[in-house]
């Protein structure tokens, strides 16, 4: 097993035609060869010399997937330098942030928008290390990649380090407050690559659509170590408005996504098929016939209609995601088992996986022979978990942090002295694969002692597409409000709606008021991580004279 996370890369030096990747530059789809990547990661290293950078120094990127992210990374990781991912989308003041408390020595971004936006959150207190613009404009004040980078005179170096070595210090998302910066080793992320590897899950001849940002780990260490150290091809994605042609054009083979990416393509697909209740009524056949063939509780007459139902129904839908899509593995948030039922009955592979930064990141994942989408499947070949008094999954493996950077009451509080990892999250452990009952701290429990984990019902809610964003609060209260985006103006109407979807729920998860929203929660308003989670504690202070408002005024109550 190599020491350098940038052996991954080097391995395949030996055969420099190979193309890794692929984007879009110029106006087409072009490949990216082995040789490509390896002069300009040459480039990367030479600046790097030139500027005294040394091992244990920060490099910070805040740029879009792509060569430059690559070339970067390589290059950095092979010196002993430390990454450090930012989320482009991210606001400017939690970016110039992250920068000043990694002590990073170099930021590179994308553009000459962000490279603005930081520069008027900097200041003395807290100044930004020299600049790189991968994109500028003209007039660009700051250093770009045709004035920084030099002539490389040098091969490629990937240096041998000890197993702690840092490799990257990556921000989480910050649900509620400041991001804590997870310290994963070149170990770490080794170990986790060869786990995820060991499931089987991704082939030497795959082809990867990376559509999340590689500031998020599980598309760094899922979407790019993976197949990079299989020497599959990466395709990088557009952006958001083009993953529909994205898939469509470049037929992947297998994709990491969170589940709204699936979640807005099943909208479509209801919204067809709510013009033709027979094409309904064969989807639902497909759906439930082909799930039970797909988990091996399928009778023969299933056995029998499927395959004629997925030519007819399952390979028009899963054209529209390229034809040769194979597996997608979602993770990042909660998936909705109804959704993955869905895709699976249509005959596509849809494992739910679990995990954390903290664990570089993957934890469990869901096997294509062996699919229980309501669960996150079996902790990875490695790794350890239990559950403690209070049912907290806990996870211990050689996937696990180092701690966090410059936080050590929370490494503490997070990391046990024998190398448990607290998650957080509540769980049951059955027949070997976990289930996720919720975050220990999002439980709601009432004022008269009942408690409720929100996620269940909260999904639920949002089967009825009147809801676009729902959230249930009622910590300490007599009974439970919904926060709703919705277009819809009658709180009665949504109140009975959002109970209809709650009937197998017990008696007090029913609404009883509904605070309206018409603009979504987005992470431009600061209310969505840019990993798309919910800032549940940000929203609730926020939207907090309507809660009070809610429960002081109950006239809308059922």
């Amino acid at each position: 097993m190599p020491g350098n996370v940038a052996q991954f890369f080097a391995r395949h030096l030996t055969r420099p035609a190979h193309a890794l990747f692929r984007h879009y530059a110029d106006g087409a789809w072009r490949d990216v060869t082995v040789a490509e990547i390896a002069a300009l990661a040459r480039q990367w290293q030479a600046a790097f010399r030139r500027d005294g950078l040394v091992v244990g120094d920060r490099v910070a990127i805040c740029a879009r997937n792509g060569v430059n992210w690559v070339a970067v990374d390589v290059a950095a990781l092979g010196l002993g330098l430390v990454v450090v991912p930012l989320y482009v989308d991210d606001n400017a003041e939690n970016i110039a942030w992250c920068v000043g408390t990694a002590d990073a020595r170099l930021l590179i971004v994308e553009n000459s928008r962000v490279a603005a936006a930081l520069a008027k959150c900097a200041g003395a207190a807290q100044p930004l290390p020299p600049l790189v613009v991968l994109r500028p404009d003209d007039g660009e004040m700051a250093a770009t990649l045709a004035t920084f980078l030099p002539a490389a005179t040098a091969e490629l170096t990937v240096a041998e380090l000890a197993d702690d070595t840092l490799a990257t210090i990556c921000f989480t998302s910050g649900t509620a407050g400041r991001p804590k910066g997870v310290m994963l080793s070149h170990a770490n992320i080794i170990a986790n690559v060869g786990q995820c590897a060991q499931t089987g899950m991704a082939r030497p001849d795959d082809v990867f659509l990376s559509i999340l940002p590689l500031s998020h780990m599980f598309e760094r260490t899922g979407g790019y170590y993976l197949p990079l150290s299989l020497g599959a091809q990466v395709v990088f994605s557009r952006g958001v408005a083009h993953i529909a042609d994205d898939l469509a054009t470049q037929a992947p083979t297998v994709i990491f996504a969170v589940p709204r990416i699936f979640e807005r393509f099943r909208a479509r697909i209801d919204a067809s098929l709510a013009k033709s209740p027979a094409k309904r009524r064969l989807f639902d056949a497909c759906v439930a016939r082909g799930f039970r063939v797909a988990t091996g509780q399928g009778s023969a007459l299933d056995r029998l209609l499927v395959p004629g139902l997925r030519k007819l129904v399952g390979k028009p839908v899963l054209a529209r995601l390229g034809g040769r899509l194979r597996l997608a593995v979602v993770g990042g948030a909660a998936l909705d088992p109804t959704l993955a039922h869905a895709f699976i009955g249509l005959g596509l592979g849809m494992l739910q996986g679990y995990g954390m930064t903290e664990a570089s990141p993957v934890i469990a994942v869901n096997l294509d022979d062996d699919n229980v989408p309501e669960s996150v499947g079996p902790p990875l070949p490695g790794v350890e978990v239990r559950l403690s008094d209070n049912g907290e999954l806990l996870v211990r493996g050689r996937n696990v942090m180092l701690g966090y950077w410059k936080n050590p009451e929370a490494t503490h509080s997070t990391l046990t002295e024998d190398g448990w990892l607290h998650t957080g999250d509540l769980a049951e452990i059955r027949g070997g694969k976990i289930f996720i009952r919720g975050r220990a701290k999002d439980i709601l429990v009432l004022s008269n002692g009942e408690k409720m984990p929100p996620q269940d019902a909260e999904f639920a809610i949002l089967h009825d597409p009147v809801f676009e964003q729902v959230m249930l609060v009622g910590e300490g209260r007599p009974f439970v409000v919904l926060l709703a985006v919705t277009q819809e103006t009658d709180e009665k109407v949504l109140i009975k709606r959002a109970n209809d979807k709650l009937r197998d729920f017990p008696r007090w998860t029913r609404v009883r008021r509904v605070v309206m929203q018409k603009e979504p929660w987005s992470v431009d308003n600061g209310l969505l991580t840019p990993t798309l989670k919910l800032k549940r504690p940000i929203l609730m202070k926020r939207l907090a004279p309507q809660i009070e408002a809610a429960y002081t005024d109950s006239s809308g109550s059922d």
